[in-house]
């Protein structure tokens, strides 16, 4: 069964909110024929995107294939935050690669983050940057974590923007009670998710490259000259990058036993008007502390988008009976709330949750599994993997040279060795372990 179909319908956006609000990106057309390029980039996200517009802008001959339409999976559906470091904090990556290279993830992470803003700025994209990401805790042992953390980073790393929260300064910034306290990162944001994608496809076309929608590549054959195969055409070029994460389906055996796509969901509800003041005082993004992460913020027209629920097959359960029982039990005062919008995603996890750089075959570089903390590093990659093809491999190796395992019994037992490890976290977040 296939990703790229089994939830959404041929070359449309799911019905999300933010497909509803999307700026005017005409569909483009599918490939037909042979052409050539310098660089086939397969994947129409935040990766393959960045990859493209940043190649184009160093005079490559750039061809991007996406299966369905530009930001079509998790870059076009996500929580939207950008957050600040990389997905593992900066205690376990001292621990797995040492203090010199865990500061150079840092600060790649932070470029990351920088990227996404100047990519705005430059290419007047209409997108807003609202700034504000807070972490709140459940336990008073994960506030002493995160304040501890926040200690840590501005006496290490120099990071003096994060804001501490006992459980009265939490509960006023986000209108609930159920948290013990947390931290505000001033420096992190959030943005809509799709605009900024279709804001990088037009940027990436600005600049010289040719994007092909309801383009699905059916084969690669790697080599010194590789050829990538559409239903009706087909590129031939000097190098591929793989811009796929969680679709990437068959494309590529040794990524997919280190990068597993997963589902995850959200809600819209109606507009609140005036009672979003009283969700959130501050047009902040939310993340909580749970193992199955629940995400939230106000959208620019004051709904509450509230992401939550994962799943581990391959097709979407009840969305909105999944994501509404754990905005209520943090929010019971919007019971009464009507949902407008419920749509899911799929998105890709590695076994370390740091992202898989990687080099699969000749010729072919690879980047995917931001494990939830793609927006701003996925547009890093795409920055990364053209820098790797124009010779400047810094970035890419440093990335790469993350010990990265592969999931045990790789593509074919990923599967249910995963729902394993996930029910018992889903039962601790539930235990209050």
């Amino acid at each position: 069964m296939n990703l790229l179909h089994v939830n959404d319908r041929a070359g449309e956006y799911p019905p999300s909110y933010y497909a509803a609000t999307a700026m005017p990106f005409a569909p483009l057309p599918a490939l037909q024929g042979e052409v050539q390029a310098d660089v086939c980039v397969i994947g129409g996200g935040y990766t393959g995107l960045s990859a493209a517009l940043h190649l184009a802008q160093k005079g490559y001959s750039v061809v991007l294939l996406e299966a369905h339409r530009m930001g079509f999976g998790a870059s076009g559906r996500n929580g939207g935050q950008v957050g600040s470091g990389q997905r593992q904090d900066q205690d376990w990556l001292e621990a797995e690669v040492g203090a010199l290279r865990a500061r150079a993830l840092w600060d790649l992470a932070e470029a990351a983050k920088g990227l996404v803003r100047s990519l705005i700025t430059d290419h007047a994209m209409p997108v807003t940057w609202h700034p504000g990401v807070a972490t709140a805790c459940w336990h008073e042992a994960q506030v002493r974590e995160a304040l501890a953390y926040a200690d840590k980073l501005e006496r290490d790393y120099g990071y003096a923007h994060l804001e501490r929260l006992d459980a009265q300064g939490i509960g006023r910034l986000i209108g609930s009670q159920a948290f013990k306290g947390g931290v505000v990162d001033r420096d992190a944001g959030h943005v809509h998710p799709l605009n900024f994608a279709l804001g990088l496809a037009r940027a990436a076309q600005d600049a010289g490259a040719r994007l092909f929608e309801r383009s699905e590549v059916t084969a690669i054959v790697p080599g010194a000259k590789p050829l990538v195969r559409t239903a009706q055409g087909q590129v031939r070029a000097g190098q591929i990058i793989l811009a796929c994460n969680g679709y990437l389906g068959g494309l590529d055996a040794k990524v997919a036993g280190r990068v597993m796509p997963i589902n995850n969901f959200i809600i819209a509800t109606e507009p609140l008007g005036a009672r979003a003041a009283q969700i959130l005082s501050e047009p902040v993004a939310v993340a909580d502390t749970r193992f199955v992460v629940n995400y939230w913020r106000l959208s620019e027209d004051n709904r509450l988008l509230f992401g939550g629920g994962e799943s581990y097959g391959y097709r979407f359960p009840d969305i909105l009976r999944t994501v509404r029982k754990p905005m209520l039990a943090i929010y019971p005062q919007l019971a009464d709330a009507r949902i407008d919008f419920a749509w899911g995603g799929t998105l890709a996890i590695t076994m370390n949750r740091m992202p898989c750089f990687a080099r699969p075959a000749e010729n072919v570089l690879s980047a995917s599994g931001y494990s939830g903390h793609g927006v701003a590093m996925a547009t890093m990659a795409g920055k990364v993997l053209a820098e790797a093809v124009a010779g400047e491999a810094a970035g890419f190796d440093l990335m790469a040279g993350v010990p990265q395992g592969a999931f045990p019994g790789g593509a074919a037992l990923r599967w249910p060795m995963l729902v394993l490890a996930m029910t018992w976290y889903a039962l601790r977040d539930r235990l209050g372990l």
